[in-house]
């Protein structure tokens, strides 16, 4: 019995291109007691990589939080298989707004402490006494209120190629950074203020709006669905569409457009300019904005300092990373000084 993927990414590209089967992409989340999260992760990938379903998984004591694509025509089967478990049947599916056929190469399940990284240790709030969910109609109109905040649950890369008309932009690189740093500047705004709150599928905010409830938050409301379902909704229902920009996802697409508003500049230049990018220097591979132009000029790098290494053979690359631990910069979104910039 197959329990772990065995193709690699490469292996895995070239079956999509020989097989031309249409996959649709999407993503869902639940909280849940799972009594052993190991037992049910198993039995996922078993069920799972039989329907040719690939992507990322995380299993925990709380919960699940999925987000895959599988082929067209197995999507009757996958429904079937979620709704024979009884605290995923009927869950509600983010169906993304465009889909790609290498959107994900691997199916890989990993069993964690949490499906969500909040970094609480915080035991006595309840992570089910959550907001109040909006659809896009009611989210539009709780927007125009004047007691109303809108807040942007996600980290500063996503929030800087798209988010809603008027929100608050945490400058923040992870979700557990985002509710300290929420909490303290809405402190005053306790009783007084509407505090709507979104991100890309809804799971981030489904733990803040309890959080932020726990605190005293007397007024406390969640995009349901997030980005993805509030777009679904404006298209399917002809309503007004208030999110400018890019949707950041976390797969091989990276986003997904929602309006024609290019709202982000190229890091390097300047330029108006939101496709994000990893570092050409293997040791780096920082995710970066970076523009078509300097895209040629730096060959695809970061920084003067990477493209020094890129240009030594490849064998002397992995010779001198050999031994050393990856700085943090590596993995900050568009947060290292070393970032090169024309202007």
């Amino acid at each position: 019995m197959q329990l772990y993927n065995k193709l690699s990414s490469d292996e895995r590209s070239k079956i999509l291109d020989i097989s031309k089967r249409k996959r649709i992409t999407l993503s869902f989340y639940q909280y849940a007691h799972i009594k052993d999260p190991q037992i049910f992760r198993d039995k996922l990938f078993f069920s799972w990589n039989t329907l040719d379903v690939l992507g990322r998984i995380y299993v925990a004591y709380e919960g699940i939080n999925a987000q895959l694509s599988l082929p067209n025509e197995n999507f009757s089967k996958f429904e079937q298989y979620l709704n024979s478990i009884s605290f995923l049947k009927g869950v509600r599916l983010n169906i993304a707004v465009e889909h790609e056929n290498k959107s994900f190469l691997k199916l890989t399940i990993k069993v964690r402490d949490k499906i969500l990284a909040d970094g609480l240790s915080d035991n006595s709030f309840d992570v089910t006494n959550k907001g109040i969910h909006l659809n896009a109609k009611n989210f539009n109109d709780l927007m125009k209120q004047n007691n109303s905040i809108v807040i942007d649950m996600r980290n500063h890369y996503e929030s800087e190629i798209g988010h809603f008309k008027n929100a608050i932009l945490p400058d923040v690189d992870t979700f557990r950074d985002s509710l300290g740093v929420i909490e303290k500047d809405l402190r005053e705004h306790k009783e007084d203020k509407k505090l709507l709150m979104y991100c890309t599928g809804g799971i981030r905010c489904e733990k803040a709006s309890a959080y932020f409830k726990h605190k005293g938050f007397k007024n406390v409301y969640q995009l349901e669905g997030g980005i993805i379902e509030y777009i679904r909704q404006v298209k399917e229902e002809n309503i007004e569409n208030n999110f400018l920009g890019k949707n950041f996802v976390f797969d091989n697409r990276r986003t997904e457009k929602i309006s024609d508003d290019i709202i982000a500049n190229c890091h390097q230049c300047g330029k108006p300019f939101d496709v994000h990018t990893n570092c050409a220097n293997d040791a780096c591979h920082l995710l970066f904005i970076q523009c078509e132009e300097c895209k040629t000029k730096m060959q695809n790098c970061c920084s003067y300092k990477c493209l020094e290494i890129k240009q030594i053979p490849h064998k002397l690359q992995k010779q001198l990373r050999r031994g050393q631990k990856n700085s943090n910069d590596i993995f900050k979104k568009g947060r290292t000084k070393n970032i090169t910039t024309f202007n």
